[in-house]
């Protein structure tokens, strides 16, 4: 997903965009017997709804164009995200008869622009104490496209923030309260990772801890995904484009820089060929940070069950 006193100095978000989650009080989630079991019932259409056309609509756009043409091939990918948050936008109206103000528009740039920087700064962070401590060497290559690192990011952002938290997290809270919704979508998360190249059994619960606890925690803070939507992406992308290292075990695409494992140390100190996801460094900054902004979100009154 590198000093916590980078990441730190960037300000958290003020009061008023603040919110509490917003866990649907009608329609399907309306109050009455076995509310939990339609909240889990929900999830699992709602959860494809989001994933599913992205993709679908990416493949079928993108084949209008060669895969050479990255412009529009970035276009495309920027259109199946915004598919997926307007079909999201419209089962929640449908389903559960409310705005989702989870993704109101309002909020959306300064939020997501927080989320921006904490991300480039937690990343930098990181790999800022690989470099320190000779667990990676990191050498500059130069000018490199960006549209394909940028499609993927943004993909990945908006799509699993979604899924795993607008949707998971979200109804898992609704019908077990937050502790459990944490702790389930949070493991969901990592064990995603498992079918990924280079993956292993710490690195699953490396992306759990790291990516699952304080992109939850942020959505927690805010009762909005924009500001984890603006982490996940710029993480990605920070990590694949500005510095070439693996991303959960893939290539990003084209980058101006090459990063590389110290190959005499172990892997659980670099990540080997999965990434810095994997990392001792990486864990130790994102937990910090995650674990800061559930204390802050729960100081705020952000989980009391609704």
């Amino acid at each position: 997903m590198n000093a916590v006193t980078q990441s730190s100095a960037v300000p958290v978000p003020t009061r008023p965009t603040w919110q509490p989650i917003a866990l649907g009080e009608h329609g399907v989630l309306k109050p009455g017997k076995l509310r939990w079991l339609r909240a889990c019932a929900w999830a699992i259409p709602l959860f494809f709804l989001v994933a599913i056309p992205a993709g679908a609509i990416t493949q079928l756009l993108g084949g209008f164009w060669p895969k050479t043409n990255e412009p529009m091939q970035f276009v495309a990918g920027l259109l199946g995200a915004l598919a997926s948050l307007g079909i999201y936008a419209l089962a929640v109206r449908l389903a559960e008869k409310r705005k989702a103000s989870e993704i109101a528009l309002r909020p959306m740039l300064p939020q997501l622009c927080f989320g921006l920087l904490t991300g480039v700064a937690m990343f930098s962070a990181v790999m800022g104490i690989m470099a320190v401590f000779g667990l990676y060497d990191i050498q500059p290559t130069g000018p490199a496209s960006a549209w394909i690192p940028l499609r993927k990011a943004i993909q990945a952002g908006v799509v699993e923030e979604l899924m795993m938290r607008a949707v998971l997290l979200r109804l898992l809270w609704r019908a077990f309260g937050p502790w459990v919704a944490f702790a389930v979508s949070s493991a969901v998360f990592g064990l995603s990772h498992l079918g990924n190249p280079n993956a292993t059994v710490f690195a699953a619960i490396c992306i759990a801890l790291e990516a699952g606890v304080m992109l939850g925690a942020f959505y927690a803070l805010t009762g909005r995904v924009w500001v984890s939507i603006g982490v996940h992406m710029a993480w990605n992308f920070t990590q694949g484009y500005v510095f070439g290292t693996a991303v959960s075990g893939t290539e990003l695409g084209p980058a101006i820089a090459r990063s590389l494992p110290n190959a005499t140390v172990p892997e659980w100190l670099t990540g080997g060929a999965f990434g810095p996801e994997a990392s001792l460094p990486g864990l130790v900054v994102c937990l910090a940070v995650g674990l800061a902004v559930v204390w802050l979100a729960w100081r705020r009154g952000q989980f009391a069950r609704q």
